[in-house]
């Protein structure tokens, strides 16, 4: 236990050395630091991402007080409202009738229908990057595609973009251990800007419809239901914030990976047909979100120890994902592994509906990549952001 300091920049750096210790030491760790049951072993994390003895959230079936927790500060109340009404973070039956919804609208047809915009768009934006001779992938690709293609998706018009990302940071910096006070402060205030943009533009999109997502939102219905407001802002955001910071973070990381396994990217230079298989363990090997959060909803044991209800179980992805249990040669970057049944997206009632959107905007940046600039090159050695839950880079300088 010694070793898992998420606040610690050298565990930031490479957290998988502590991992594999907790592996080796057990099913389940109480962290006291954060409150929390670290859970590290692949077969356990999968296994509670479908238990439905844990949930996202604990209000459907207790109070605060029952629930042995504290409510949360009144001043944090904007974001929680935004929060707490989408997909992410409820349970059914709300989980069950909104994610219904949002699916007749988030259609496979939709993500395949976005195939031929996002490849045009990552190839301009490689473009631009060889023009420059190089910069900073994550600000000049990474960073726009995601941002781009679920704001064309959502009907965003291009002039109202520029605060999406800021907003979508603010907002994720509350899904971090133990957030600031002064995270919260600028996670309240993104959460009202953002909100009363959205109220605004779907107001817009009742008057007049378009063929974008906002739109049939507001259409979607089953046996009567249909979204709130608040569902449909809230959804939107989430589409947003989990839309893309995924995306942006899997790219870089994926690319730091193959720039330090060169002959990775030899290989995969070599036979464009490994593609499929390297987004997949680009998303397993440096995973963008380390730690999903679940609260005990009912006693549960694991190898022994029970795990009282009030309890909240974190369930470690990034060494899940590492487990040799399950993956031959864990700690190796392999493009070409056949076998690779990483939980990045989650599992379950919360398994991530836009997966297939995030597998097509890798792929599309991958070979835009390999394609537009065959001589792709680090520049300098990048800087890992602070946070701990969700993992990436500040910047990622490169040369082509």
């Amino acid at each position: 236990m010694d070793e898992f300091d998420p606040w610690s920049p050298d565990f930031l750096r490479d957290p998988y050395p502590a991992y594999a210790a907790l592996r080796s030491q057990g099913r389940v760790h109480y962290y006291a630091p954060s409150g929390q049951w670290l859970v590290p072993q692949h077969a356990d994390v999968s296994a509670l991402l479908r238990d439905r003895r844990l949930g996202r959230a604990y209000t459907q079936r207790f109070s605060h007080e029952e629930f042995g927790r504290t409510a949360p500060p009144a001043a944090h109340e904007p974001f929680h409202t935004l929060n707490d009404h989408g997909m992410l973070d409820l349970e059914p039956p709300d989980h069950t009738r909104i994610r219904r919804l949002v699916s007749k609208a988030f259609t496979p047809r939709t993500v395949s229908g976005l195939q031929p915009y996002v490849r045009k768009l990552a190839r301009d934006l490689v473009s631009g990057l060889v023009e420059r001779g190089g910069g900073d992938l994550l600000a000049d690709v990474a960073e726009p595609l995601p941002v781009a293609v679920i704001a064309e998706m959502l009907g965003i018009p291009e002039a109202d973009r520029a605060p999406l990302r800021p907003w979508s940071a603010d907002i994720c910096g509350m899904y971090e251990l133990k957030p600031s006070e002064e995270t919260a402060a600028r996670a309240v205030a993104a959460s009202v800007e953002f909100s009363a943009y959205l109220r605004e533009l779907i107001a817009e999109r009742r008057k007049s419809p378009g063929a974008d997502l906002i739109s049939a939102l507001i259409a979607a219905h089953d046996e009567g239901d249909r979204l709130s407001e608040q569902e449909m802002i809230s959804t939107c955001v989430l589409l947003l914030n989990a839309g893309h910071e995924a995306t942006v973070n899997s790219t870089v990381n994926g690319w730091l990976a193959l720039f330090r396994h060169p002959e990775q990217l030899a290989a995969l230079r070599a036979d464009r047909s490994l593609s499929s298989t390297a987004v997949e363990e680009i998303l397993r090997y440096d995973t963008p979100l380390q730690l999903f959060e679940r609260w005990v909803l009912d006693d549960i044991e694991i190898d022994g120890t029970v795990i009282p209800r009030g309890a909240e179980v974190a369930l470690l992805f990034g060494s899940a994902n590492r487990d040799p249990q399950v993956f031959d040669r864990p700690d190796d970057f392999d493009v070409a592994r056949p076998e690779n049944p990483h939980i990045s997206f989650s599992a379950g009632i919360h398994y991530c509906i836009g997966a297939p959107l995030a597998r097509v905007e890798l792929a599309a940046s991958l070979e835009a990549l390999l394609d537009g600039a065959p001589n792709l090159r680090l520049a300098a050695e990048p800087r890992r952001k602070p946070g701990f839950v969700i993992r990436g880079l500040e910047e990622l300088l490169v040369e082509t």
